[in-house]
């Protein structure tokens, strides 16, 4: 009988010390994630006070922005995988994790160029696209502040990632929290003028965000300058030496990153756009309902990328038991806290709508109505949103991009925006019917995922790490 236990509890003990390994290495990155929202949070907020037609136009240049800026995040989230396999492969390796770095921030420049000459012309783009020519101009002139921050965040994120990789992810947070008082202060500072600076409105913001995102930077490059468990990675050494070999790596697994999350970004702003045919009381519900849903995703967001790490590190290791430990464990959390969110979006919708709309307020009972129903399918909407964060970053650690971002295709815009059209204009359903496509496209999108992952060794997605193990290493 303790022959037979002893093994049982060893494989007890192997799955409880990597859902903590998970757990503290995911924390700190949820953290960093709310504090993105929150920066671009107390932008709008502040927007909002300079009245109704800037915080128009500062939303048309905000959403333009962040389509490239996600792409760009895409892009060199490619670094984390390679950073974490090759630590994998050999845990004290130097050289090669800093070529990752170096060449995950060439890439970011490479990126940032061709973003930048686009988004100077942010106001012709905004008139094509039938917008106000009031608002498209003011939007343009913010833009061009605000899109001299995409390297500086984009540099930010590729240390984030180092950092991640080696799971010390607290120097991220620090920063990124501490980059949330300091934005709010040069952000009112800037738009609303003194100490001897003119207001500058808009431009103001655009300037104090640009600002923010390089202190960030700079903060967080300061650390693993100089901090003894980063320094000695020596990840600026050499800055200007090519590498393309990498260069072309991270574009290669980078690539279906960024147009993944392209796939799926652009789905929920044409869904906001259906809902403003739909009628004025359906945009603001879906408003609050996607706020809402995008803040509690920050969570299985934050467990799909230390899956990443967790399962890249098993992969270089040549470790198949430790890869599935791996994956499973960083699913199994994002599902069941998906559950218990979705009994609280369910249960308490009318008090959290009230935190965005006054419920008793004369002509909003429309509005507070849709929200709610809105927020039972944000719910549902959890359930596969967060499989599909926690199957796609085990799917990364495996180096796997390509297909998941075919299925991000297929599943976003094959399923769910043409199920949002057919629901929202051709039933009665309206936009519950969007609801119901969005969640319909996440569904599928979730299972493809799930399914690939389980089908990995079949499909040969560990097969390297099977070539280097030893006889009954697994």
């Amino acid at each position: 009988m303790t022959d037979i236990a002893e093994p049982r509890f060893a494989a007890r003990s192997a799955w409880g010390a990597e859902a903590r390994a998970t757990l503290a290495l995911a924390w700190p990155l949820i953290l960093v994630n709310l504090a993105n929202i929150a920066l671009g949070t107390t932008d709008v907020i502040m927007m909002g006070w300079l009245g109704p037609d800037a915080l128009a136009a500062g939303a048309l240049a905000t959403n333009l922005n962040f389509a490239f800026l996600i792409f760009g995040i895409g892009l060199v989230t490619a670094t984390s995988p390679l950073i974490a396999i090759e630590l994998g492969r050999k845990r004290h390796s130097v050289r090669d994790v800093r070529r990752s770095v170096r060449q995950g921030i060439w890439a970011a420049v490479a990126l940032s160029v061709p973003i930048w000459a686009i988004l100077w012309n942010g106001e012709w783009i905004m008139l094509r696209l039938g917008q106000e020519p009031d608002l498209a101009h003011e939007g343009g002139q913010y833009l061009r502040t605000l899109m001299w921050g995409t390297l500086p965040f984009l540099a930010f994120i590729v240390l984030r990632n180092f950092v991640s990789a080696l799971e010390r992810p607290l120097a991220a947070m620090w920063v990124g929290g501490a980059a949330i008082p300091v934005n709010a202060a040069i952000v009112y500072w800037l738009m609303f003028g003194g100490l001897g600076i003119e207001p500058m409105g808009l431009q103001g913001a655009g300037v104090g965000t640009m600002a923010t995102n390089f202190l960030m930077f700079l903060g967080l490059a300061i650390i693993v300058s100089t901090h003894r468990r980063f320094r000695r990675y020596f990840v600026f050494g050499r800055f200007w030496r090519p590498d393309w070999k990498r260069f072309r790596e991270i574009w290669r697994i980078g690539l279906p990153i960024a147009l993944t999350l392209g796939f799926e970004v652009t789905i929920f702003n044409a869904a906001a756009f259906l809902m403003g045919l739909i009628s004025a009381d359906a945009l603001a519900a879906h408003a609050i309902a996607i706020q809402v849903a995008s803040v509690v995703f920050m969570v299985p967001l934050g467990l799909g990328m230390a899956a990443t790490v967790r399962v890249g590190l098993a992969y270089g290791a040549g470790n198949l038991a430790g890869i599935a430990r791996a994956g499973w464990t960083a699913f199994a959390l994002a599902v069941g806290y998906a559950c218990c969110t979705m009994l609280a979006l369910i249960i308490a919708g009318r008090p959290i709508v009230a935190l965005f709309l006054d419920v008793e307020a004369p002509g909003a009972s429309a509005a507070v109505g849709l929200a709610v129903i809105f927020l039972v399918y944000a719910g549902l909407f959890q359930l596969f949103d967060s499989g599909q964060a926690a199957a796609n970053g085990m799917l990364r650690g495996l180096g796997d991009t390509r297909v998941p971002m075919i299925y991000a295709a297929i599943g976003y815009w094959g399923i769910g925006l043409p199920l949002s059209i057919l629901l929202g204009f051709w039933t009665d359903l309206a936009g519950e019917g969007v609801w119901i496509g969005l969640a319909a496209g996440l569904a599928v999108v979730s299972v493809m995922m799930t399914v690939r992952w389980a089908r990995r060794d079949r499909l040969g997605l560990t097969r390297p790490v099977a070539r280097r193990m030893p006889p009954g290493a697994v």
